[in-house]
């Protein structure tokens, strides 16, 4: 089904998740982003309305929801608390690459059959135990950006791996049950081609949560720093067989349009929040300011910023598949970019129209500011990141050089 005309599935889901976010999720923002702390009581939502397996294939017991329809019900999370629907992408993720994802890449039938038994290990842990996945990837290097090897490294051992490394902005750290670590396979003029994607329990040896946290925004996210010494990951680890992850990484390239739907929730709170500021319907300022032709022409211009946006993320995450045409591609790069800056233009404009007192920490704007703004930031998909791509693949076919 088409985005722009959800399946009664996935409008049913979209409207569990606005439930949840408008009774739950929105009143509890406010504590989790003042004291910097992991939104436990949200999780707890979440499993109780299997959303945690909302990407598990039904055959495993989840609710086989895919690509499009994640995004859809991420960005109605991401509406109610940033926080919350931007750790949600990290578990998700990791489901749906192992899942959809990995179903359309290049396998071996032994590989196939050894990710089959592996995948059905992860879903059981989700389904029945209400396992929480995290996906750490940012070192401080380019290997987020898929420009080099992860520098955390995988030494093989009989029965599995002993890793050791250090990933920083590690979402969910000391949250989730295991971590989605991508490493390098460590051995002689190892490559890109040599990522490993492993699930380190947390509570394995070696495993250490290191690090203040205390940022501008998405603070609910508590994404510390997270070390591994020498810690032990058995073969059945495994999210993926070897060498997969970085032909995903090529074939499938909507798997990091995941963190946009957050801030596309975040613009609609913020275009929500100003609405009913100015109808007076905001608890604490009933004061209507929606008489002044000021205020009517900068709602406008946030409605026509915010459709724009929409309508953009709506056909990225439709055409999401394996091998994407050029158009497509570059059309994914151009819809991160739109999404990320404009949610934060969005959340500046509301200010600006608000006035100061909507600027109060006992109301939810300064905070969608602060959290917009993070987005444009973060890997592997950076503003900077998006923009290098859009320039250089639409004026270069691939294999094409200068003199």
């Amino acid at each position: 089904m088409s985005p722009f005309a959800p399946s009664d599935k996935q409008a049913a889901l979209v409207a569990l998740a606005a439930r949840l976010g408008r009774e739950n999720f929105a009143p509890r923002a406010a504590q989790y982003d003042r004291d910097a702390s992991f939104p436990f009581e949200n999780y707890a939502d979440l499993r109780a309305a299997r959303l945690t397996a909302l990407c598990v294939p039904e055959r495993y017991g989840g609710l086989g929801a895919d690509f499009t329809t994640y995004c859809l019900v991420s960005a109605e999370l991401g509406r109610w608390c940033g926080a919350t629907a931007l750790t949600f992408n990290m578990h998700v993720s990791s489901t749906l690459w192992m899942g959809a994802l990995a179903d359309d890449l290049d396998m071996s039938a032994v590989e196939r059959a050894r990710h089959d038994r592996h995948r059905a290990l992860h879903y059981r842990r989700i389904v029945e135990d209400g396992a929480l996945y995290a996906q750490p990837f940012s070192e401080g290097g380019p290997a987020a950006a898929g420009r080099a090897p992860f520098g955390t490294l995988a030494r093989r051992v009989e029965g599995g791996w002993r890793l050791t490394g250090r990933k920083i902005f590690a979402s969910l750290a000391g949250a989730a049950d295991y971590y989605g670590v991508l490493c390098t396979e460590d051995k002689p003029d190892a490559t890109m081609a040599d990522t490993l994607y492993l699930a380190v329990p947390s509570t394995a040896p070696g495993v250490a949560v290191e690090g203040e946290w205390d940022p501008l925004g998405m603070r609910g996210t508590v994404s510390r720093n997270l070390v591994f010494n020498d810690a032990f990951v058995a073969d059945d680890a495994a999210l993926m067989p070897p060498g997969v992850y970085h032909q995903a990484a090529r074939r499938w390239p909507h798997m990091f349009l995941t963190l946009a739907p957050t801030y596309m929730g975040i613009a609609q709170a913020a275009y929500d929040f100003t609405v009913a500021y100015l109808r007076g319907e905001v608890s604490g300022v009933a004061v209507k300011r929606r008489m002044y032709p000021t205020k009517q022409i900068a709602v406008a211009q946030m409605f026509v910023m915010l459709e724009q946006t929409r309508a953009l993320f709506l056909r990225a995450i439709g055409e999401a598949r394996c091998d994407p045409s050029k158009e497509e591609r570059l059309r994914a790069y151009a819809a991160q970019y739109t999404i990320m800056e404009n949610a934060n233009d969005l959340c500046r404009l509301a200010i600006r129209t608000c006035g100061g007192q909507a600027m109060l920490r006992s109301l939810p704007l300064e905070r969608l500011y602060r959290d917009s703004r993070c987005g444009s930031l973060m890997l592997p998909w950076t503003a900077e990141l998006c923009l290098d791509r859009l320039g250089r693949e639409t004026l270069y076919e691939p294999g094409e050089r200068d003199a």
